[in-house]
């Protein structure tokens, strides 16, 4: 299943499922519809879900950094940190958390380029704007804000509805590639 609107992208690996009881929300079982799929284990994979609050960025910031760490990711680190951070901000400022609260999080290493994808999953299924966002420049023209780190660290980003195991859209995955060097 391919996405409403996507950036091209160059790699391929398939976003873990997230399970989620019925007291936590929908079954987002088989969610990987963005158009990365592989035959292929990933290098790396971590998952979480965080509390949508105000900490949430910083959280995901601290999170990534030691994950990657303990995941030997050979890019930089601090970059897919604040990456994470920006998206899962993102997902609590302009999304809609799910009914537990939380805003998923995954980082995957793909096998063949060793690119990382940061996933960021939210409630709400529309991203308004995102042609602007994935097309800007990774030049500040003023305080650098939001999504646009992606571009600045040569990110490409894209996003994808997501459905239940019923077809039903039930929110969104916003997904930022970034390369190791």
């Amino acid at each position: 299943m391919k996405p409403l609107n996507q950036q091209p992208a160059a790699s391929s690996a398939a976003a873990p499922a997230i399970e989620a009881s019925a007291s936590e929300g929908p079954q987002l079982a088989a969610t990987a519809l963005l158009p990365l799929e592989t035959q292929q284990q990933p290098a790396f994979d971590w998952c979480t879900a965080l509390l949508a609050n105000e900490g949430a960025g910083r959280n995901a910031r601290l999170r990534c950094r030691n994950w990657l760490t303990i995941g030997r990711w050979s890019g930089n680190v601090d970059i897919a940190a604040r990456v994470a951070d920006k998206l899962v901000e993102n997902a609590v400022q302009h999304g809609k958390p799910f009914a537990d609260g939380r805003i998923p999080l995954r980082l995957i290493v793909t096998a063949d380029t060793h690119e990382l994808l940061v996933e960021v999953d939210d409630a709400y299924p529309e991203f308004p704007g995102f042609e602007k966002v994935a097309n800007q420049s990774g030049r500040a023209t003023g305080k650098p804000t939001g999504l646009w780190w992606v571009a600045h660290y040569r990110g490409r980003l894209s996003w994808g509805v997501m459905r239940d195991d019923v077809g039903a859209i039930v929110g969104k995955t916003v997904q930022a590639i970034l390369p190791v060097d």
